[in-house]
């Protein structure tokens, strides 16, 4: 692996002596509420872009985030902090209310002669202007706060039909369906705006110094309301069929209401096949639309002759359920909740299109990208350089991947606005372990572990009453408790 280092004084540009080539730039795009649903990742997504990106650098195929809901895991990834540590676990609380002088991946770029800039959702849109974290960018963001369920069609004149036939209610958290199929442009929604608007930065921030370009996509998170085209592009009896089975032997704590798609839970309403299917269909169609958007950035990268001299990282801040398990949307600790896309195309890569296993974190996101440019490392972090994994494929840099999630599980809204138990889990390479702990004793009220061994199919039997590898189990065990120490008497 290539890697420029670079002499920093006094934190600016304006005073290094590189001993090679220009400092690279660096181009963060998120995702919302993406699992590893890419065709990269085998699936029957339809992703050219992504795929591209990841035939130039490595996948991640074993990659976790810290929380599966959108705050507390991205406060945790652009920290390098995990959410203990923050005492974050909720979406209403900004991480500078907890840590007001915490040190953010932009700023940190920022701070050592970086121009950086903040096109769409990054850090979590609090609703509010005031809200963002101003001080992580050169200039004001933009589209960085919204409300999702805002992200209406936006065209001169009246709306087509609307093609989407099962959904209840469009625009209203809880009612099942939330589906769009109009024949709209791209940027009728958020995410061809947000694409638009960065396409337009880039001639400005080919001119300076280095920069730290952060694109922060809203989907395919819902409503699931991609223009009609990216619908097209799917046979909805063709996609993969839903497993809605409960793992056996799972306890009730594991699960969630999924309000946030069926509404709350004394007013919820079964969905027929029929919206099963459309909102799985819309699923499929945000990511294609998403996807096309990612290229028209990657595409205005390489036309402004940025491509060769731009570290690349794609990143979703949490997985996703679609009725497996009965489960919709996030707030499990379950694989398809934690497991996150991840995928690093650096200068220079020196095995383009490599898959990589090792088990790797978000919060490892912010020392990477530090140790690639040569920055000094920001004091604190709790993640680990994957360098060693871009130079080979092969390697590790850790022997588990730690999420967590509380119950309830938006304890933000319970009476006490503090969790009444906290699930943790350790992801080894062949087996999730979990703890569902009182937190307020630490005691242990249930437990859960699944085999991911190859050939199993994962996470549909709860084994940890007649775990198959006892010994994996208590090494399970043991790095859980090593991450989370158990509290004392």
């Amino acid at each position: 692996m290539k890697r420029p280092l670079f002499l920093l004084l006094s934190g600016l540009f304006a005073a290094v002596a590189p001993t090679s080539a220009a400092p690279p730039n660096v181009l963060l795009i998120t995702a919302d509420d993406l699992r590893p649903e890419l065709g990269c990742y085998g699936s029957p997504a339809l992703t050219p872009h992504l795929d591209a990106l990841a035939a130039r650098g490595t996948t991640f195929t074993r990659a976790y985030c810290q929380q599966a809901v959108c705050n507390p895991s991205r406060s945790s990834m652009l920290t390098g902090l995990r959410p203990g540590t923050l005492g974050l676990y909720v979406n209403g609380t900004h991480f500078r209310e907890l840590r007001p002088d915490v040190t953010t991946l932009p700023l940190w770029f920022k701070d050592h002669g970086y121009t950086t800039r903040c096109a769409g959702k990054l850090f979590h849109n609090w609703h509010t202007k005031e809200k963002g974290d101003p001080r992580s960018w050169s200039a004001p963001e933009f589209l960085h706060y919204a409300n999702h369920g805002d992200d209406v069609p936006m065209i001169d004149g009246p709306l087509p039909e609307n093609h989407a036939k099962h959904s209840e209610g469009l625009r209203k958290y809880g009612s099942v369906g939330m589906c769009e199929a109009y024949d709209v442009p791209d940027e009728a929604y958020y995410d061809g705006r947000v694409a638009a608007e960065a396409v337009r930065w880039l001639p400005e921030l080919k001119k300076g110094g280095p920069f730290f370009l952060a694109v922060g996509f809203w989907k395919p998170h819902a409503p699931f309301n991609a223009p009609k085209k990216y619908w097209d592009l799917y046979d909805r009896a063709a996609l993969p069929p839903v497993d809605p089975r409960w793992p056996a032997g799972a306890p009730d704590i594991a699960s969630h209401p999924s309000t946030e798609i069926l509404g709350p839970p004394d007013k919820q309403t079964k969905p027929t096949p029929e919206q099963v299917a459309e909102m799985r269909h819309g699923y499929f169609a945000a990511i294609s639309y998403l996807d096309a958007q990612v290229g028209k950035v990657l595409a205005a990268l390489k036309e402004n002759g940025l491509e060769e001299n731009t570290i690349v990282l794609f990143w979703g801040d949490h997985g996703y359920h679609l009725g497996e398990h009965g489960l919709w949307a996030k707030t499990s600790n379950f694989e398809l909740d934690a497991r996150v896309p991840l995928i690093l195309a650096p200068v220079a890569p020196e095995h383009p299109g490599a898959k990589s296993e090792a088990l790797v974190e978000m919060v490892d996101v912010f020392p990477t990208l530090v140790d690639l440019i040569g920055l000094p490392t920001a004091p604190g972090l709790e993640g680990a350089s994957l360098v060693p994994v871009l130079e080979d494929p092969t390697a590790t840099v850790k022997p588990a991947a730690f999420t967590q999630h509380p119950r309830p599980p938006y304890p933000d809204r319970s009476p006490k606005k503090e969790p009444e138990v906290m699930g943790y889990s350790v992801r080894t390479s062949g087996w999730r372990y979990t703890e569902w702990r009182n937190w307020e004793t630490g005691a242990v009220e249930a437990t859960e572990l699944y085999d991911h061994r190859e050939g199993v199919r994962p996470e549909l039997e709860n084994v940890v009453e007649s775990a198959p590898d006892p010994e994996a189990l208590e090494e399970a065990r043991r790095l859980l408790r090593g991450q989370f120490p158990m509290k004392k008497p």
